[in-house]
């Protein structure tokens, strides 16, 4: 310092020397100490005056580096270089200054960040100094990896997040509301579409955008009117219904006179009877299918199809659009028509059941004009009026089934427009309402239909062609109506009984039921067959059926998952088709009326509900009061499995004559059975042996699972199948026993006092099937009047042939009207009033005992006469039969 007279730091003083004078404290970064000399001069102004003192102080290093950075401000590196050969580094910590290590090494992932900077100009020499004994400080400082992530900030990602979400929000409801306006739009337009199709389906395409546009133009005026808003669609409904505005006085009529058209009227031969047996969406399905095709045969043909009334269809050709050949077109559509509904019929038995192959298209066609128009008011539709229309509902009403009646008219423009090969002038003349006795003429168009026809009848058929070898073989052999209508009937009630299946088997994964091993199932078959009581001796007053399980609500949602195996499937086509083969060809007991009680069963099964329960789907409570009400019948599916699979074995091998002529005439199997139910016991033995054979072993696994589930089945078939016999008095006798037991004390639901609530709940399901069978079996006098003048008829005829082969002492004709009337009056009736007093049958029970009630009048005010018709029929039969005239007669027919 003297010889420089400046300010001088020195190196790193001797520690343990100055530890003698000052205390330097235990921490090793404290001991980082300079000395500090200051020349003090004779003057402040004169630096190289005379030195007369000095000043020396202490430098603690860490002093200086302490308090510099805001808290939280980390790894700032301070290295610190001396000229005299020491350094030492601080890493600064937010306030505090960490001694790391002598002349710590740059990081070089920062060489461009360091600065560098003398420390202490005043005690720094010039260079040039030789006398210079000081040591020269340098600053070096630098960030690190550490002082980076302090400042390291998410920041501007978490705006540019923000930014990117609120443009993908304004996107995403931009496109939301694009959506909706669209939506919108699209449902105005299908609401537009869905009005046009509506409307030019109930109106000629011009009448109906002529009602749209005048709609339209309505609704802008009376809009611009008002200042309000009214659509079209509610202006063409208030145009229609004759509730706007513009239905005043200067409001004109949408109507117009045809002078050339041809109206045709079908009506179909046998619905009203048929529909009597059927469900109301069988009824539905049958109509629809029918008149969905013969709408696409109209839009093929360009007939405009006005409307149907029940039944009817009625269609109109050259209206709106004149056409000269409107004759010649309505021709072929009723043609067309017939054709396809044979086809349609034939495949809807599979589906409805007995006798729809049977029904028949009666059509009426008559031409000249018509007034046609728009009859507006409350459901407004496009009608046609005049005498034309008239005409052609008597031409239908009196033409034949299956056949198309012409009336004069139309006959004479077909026959001048070179087509007198299609018209055959009816042999006998009809009486017209109003008209008198008119000449009319029968329309036959030889040849095949047109090709688009043809290719639709061959499309459906092949959606039911059988898929199995076997089938598809019988399929492709030569068959007569009567193989065709049977196998038609096989099909229907292979289509029941597995949808029963299906459902058993749902039922049975849901409850999770305990499936026996197949040794112990064939152990308990063999005790059945080995066991020598009769059939009789196994029926029971009471049958046990499962009680309530919750899980029973389950098989409702399972079932339509269920798939039966093909192997089951076919055993069961095959054991169906067995069963008809075994019945014997009567005109009253034969597979045919066996199907028609199947009907009635299924029919009866499905009306067994409980009509004040407000049924609601996986509803457990619901489902408990409903399996209570009805006794538990409708919560087992093997339960109506059994009694429908019974309704269509209880007649095998009938032999045509009653028991008690099988027991006159000292019958073998009169013999085995004791004299007693002798059809019924051996139809139950044979129907039973038949199913018990090996080729069934998957088909009998499928129905039950365990012992308990095969003698429920068994008991469940014993029982149903020998209710069937009502003319035994002690079995009678029994039968209104237990029925006085179960309902006969009380009200419907109440229990005898001697046995428990289970058991009597038992004894009233086991008597409510029994009567359900019953009725089923007689159910064609409680049906509409045609049926049962058909099952009637066929029953008088099955007892004339026994009579007239010796094995009846009576002639049925002269007895079988009084004996009708004794029928309806002590079984039919009480059993139909039986039906309706159980309460389980919901408006069936309304509806058998109404038929029978009419049934019973009508045959009281008709049965002489149809009696000698029978008989008649019978002698006419007979009499050609006995001719030998070549003809090929079938006499069993």
């Amino acid at each position: 310092m003297f010889d420089s007279n400046q300010a001088l730091l020195s190196g790193i003083i001797n520690l343990d020397v100055l530890e003698r004078y000052v205390d330097l404290g235990e921490n090793d970064q404290s001991k980082l100490r300079s000395v500090l000399a200051q020349p003090v001069f004779k003057s402040l102004h004169d630096r190289n005056l005379e030195v007369v003192g000095f000043l020396f102080g202490v430098l603690r290093w860490q002093d200086l580096f302490e308090n510099i950075l805001p808290q939280g401000v980390d790894g700032l590196v301070v290295n610190m270089k001396d000229s005299c050969g020491a350094g030492f580094s601080f890493e600064i910590n937010g306030r505090e200054a960490l001694f790391t290590e002598d002349d710590r090494t740059l990081d070089s992932l920062y060489n461009d960040m360091v600065i560098r900077a003398p420390f202490a100009r005043f005690a720094t020499v010039e260079e040039d100094d030789k006398t210079n004994k000081g040591c020269t400080y340098e600053l070096e400082i630098y960030p690190s990896q550490k002082f980076e992530a302090t400042f390291e900030s998410n920041e501007p990602w978490l705006f540019t997040s923000v930014v990117v979400l609120v443009f993908l929000f304004t996107a995403v409801a931009f496109m939301i509301y694009d959506v909706m306006v669209q939506r919108r739009q699209d449902k105005v337009m299908n609401t537009a579409k869905r009005t046009r199709d509506i409307v030019t389906s109930l109106f000629p395409k011009d009448v109906g955008l002529k009602l749209i546009e005048d709609a339209q133009a309505q609704a802008a005026l009376e809009a611009n009117a008002k200042r309000g808003h009214l659509s079209s669609k509610a202006s063409l409904k208030s145009y229609l219904d004759g509730t706007g505005d513009h239905m005043q006085e200067n409001s004109k009529p949408l109507a117009d006179l045809f002078p050339a058209t041809t109206v045709a009227f079908g009506d179909i031969v046998g619905f009203t009877a048929w529909s009597s047996t059927r469900e109301p969406s069988q009824v539905f399905t049958l109509l629809e299918t029918i008149y969905r095709e013969f709408d696409d045969i109209a839009k093929r043909r360009r007939v405009f199809k006005v409307e149907t009334v029940g039944d009817c269809y009625v269609a109109v050709c050259g209206l709106p659009d004149p056409r000269k050949d409107h004759y010649v077109v309505m021709a072929r559509f009723a043609r067309d028509c017939l054709q396809r509904m044979q086809v349609v019929l034939k495949r809807l038995e599979v589906q409805l059941g007995p006798d729809t192959a049977e029904l028949g298209m009666r059509f009426g066609l008559h031409s000249g004009p018509v007034t046609a128009g728009v009859l507006r008011g409350d459901k407004a539709r496009f009608q046609l009026f005049g005498d034309t229309v008239n005409m052609t509902a008597r031409i239908e009403s009196t033409g034949q089934k299956d056949r198309i009646h012409l009336s004069q008219d139309t006959a004479d423009l077909l026959v001048a427009s070179g087509r007198s090969h299609w018209v055959h002038a009816r042999e006998e003349t009809v009486h017209a309402k109003g008209k008198g006795e008119i000449q009319t003429f029968w329309l036959e168009i030889k040849g095949e239909p047109t090709k688009s026809t043809t290719s639709a009848s061959t499309n459906s058929d092949d959606q039911n062609a059988p898929s199995d070898p076997k089938s598809a073989f019988s399929a492709s052999v030569p068959r007569t109506a009567t193989e065709e209508r049977h196998a038609r009937l096989v099909d229907w009630n292979v289509d029941l009984l597995q949808r029963l299946l299906r459902e058993i088997i749902a039922q049975r994964q849901a409850i999770g039921t305990e499936v026996d091993s197949s040794e112990t199932i064939r152990l308990l078959e063999q005790a059945i067959a080995s066991d020598s009581k009769i059939v009789l001796d196994e029926v029971k007053d009471v049958v046990a059926l499962p009680k309530y399980n919750s899980k029973i609500a389950q098989k409702w949602s399972k079932q339509d998952s269920v798939q039966l195996d093909d192997k089951i499937v076919g055993q069961l086509r095959d054991y169906i088709r067995t069963i008809a083969a075994l019945y014997r060809d009567n005109p009253f007991h034969n597979f045919e009326h066996a199907s028609h009680v199947t009907m009635s069963v299924v029919k009866l099964l499905s009306r067994i509900v409980a009509p004040d329960l407000n049924i609601v789907e996986d509803d457990c409570d619901t489902n408990k009061s409903l399996h209570d009400h009805t006794y538990g019948i409708t919560s087992d599916p093997l339960t109506q499995f059994a009694v429908v699979l019974s309704a269509l074995l209880h007649d095998v091998d009938h032999t045509g004559v009653p028991n008690a002529q099988l027991v006159k005439e000292e019958s073998g199997i009169a013999a085995v059975y004791r004299k007693k139910s002798v059809a019924e016991q051996n139809s139950v033995d044979i129907s039973w042996n038949l199913l018990q054979e090996e080729v069934y072993t998957d088909l009998r696994r499928c129905i039950y699972g365990n012992g308990q589930e095969l003698q429920r089945f068994r008991q469940l078939v014993v029982n149903t199948v020998m209710a069937t016999d009502i003319m035994d008095k002690e079995l009678s006798a029994d039968r209104k026993s237990r029925w006085n037991i179960a309902f006969a004390q009380g009200e419907v639901g109440s229990f005898p006092l001697h046995e428990n609530v289970w058991t009597s709940v038992n004894r009233k399901a086991t008597i409510v099937i029994e009567h359900l069978i019953q009725a089923s079996d007689v159910a064609h006098t409680m049906q509409h009047w045609h049926i049962y003048r058909k099952w009637n008829a066929k029953l008088f005829e099955e007892c004339y042939a026994a009579y007239k082969d010796g094995r009846a002492d009576n002639d049925p004709a002269e007895q079988w009207y009084e004996g009708e009337i004794g029928f309806f009056d002590y079984y039919i009736i009480p059993l139909a009033m039986k039906l309706k007093s159980c309460g389980v049958f919901g408006v069936s029970s309304d509806e058998y005992l109404n038929y029978a009630r009419q049934n019973r009048k009508e045959w009281e005010s008709k049965g002489r006469e149809i009696v000698a018709e029978l008989v008649e029929s019978e002698k006419l039969r007979e009499s050609m039969c006995h001719k030998n005239t070549g003809a090929q007669i079938d006499c069993q027919q």
